[in-house]
């Protein structure tokens, strides 16, 4: 993970399911700066040509404003890198304490990534510190299966 400069964990990762177990899911939070540092290491891995258009994700390299799907995101940036750092979500590779949430994020998996980024780091509420949003916050590569069976105590509860 030497690679990526904002990618690596704020401290030692332990095995993701673990780790997952043993915090509360609604502690599965970012910091404003993950998000900055998310956007730097999704510009790099295109750059290096990590993040590749797909033909269900035919973006332009070169654009900053909208940039790939989150899904191709997801599927070409966020799994590898967290399957590096124990298979834990995003969040939890950063922040492998938790972090109390005090914001909620949705997404759209067709969204684009800078788009995305760059309007939640615009309207961050100033008081808000910790977001909580499902692509950074799940673990992706684990079956998560068992911790949506009963809505009301799953993480998007």
């Amino acid at each position: 993970m030497s690679r990526w400069i904002c990618a690596r964990s704020s401290s030692a990762c332990s095995g993701g399911s673990e780790l997952h177990d043993k915090i509360s899911a609604d502690m599965w939070c970012v910091k404003r700066k993950d998000l900055v540092c998310l956007r730097h290491d999704v510009l790099k891995a295109i750059r290096e040509r990590r993040i590749m258009p797909t033909e269900q994700d035919e973006f332009d390299p070169r654009d900053t404003v909208y940039g790939p799907t989150i899904y191709t995101v997801n599927e070409q940036f966020i799994k590898p890198v967290t399957a590096l750092a124990g298979n834990m979500s995003w969040a939890m590779m950063k922040n492998p304490e938790g972090l109390k949430c005090d914001l909620f994020i949705t997404h759209a998996w067709q969204e684009g990534i800078f788009e995305f980024v760059d309007k939640v780091l615009y309207s961050w509420p100033r008081r808000a510190r910790y977001a909580w949003c499902c692509m950074l916050a799940n673990p992706q590569n684990l079956d998560i299966s068992h911790l949506i069976r009963t809505p009301i105590s799953s993480p998007f509860a």
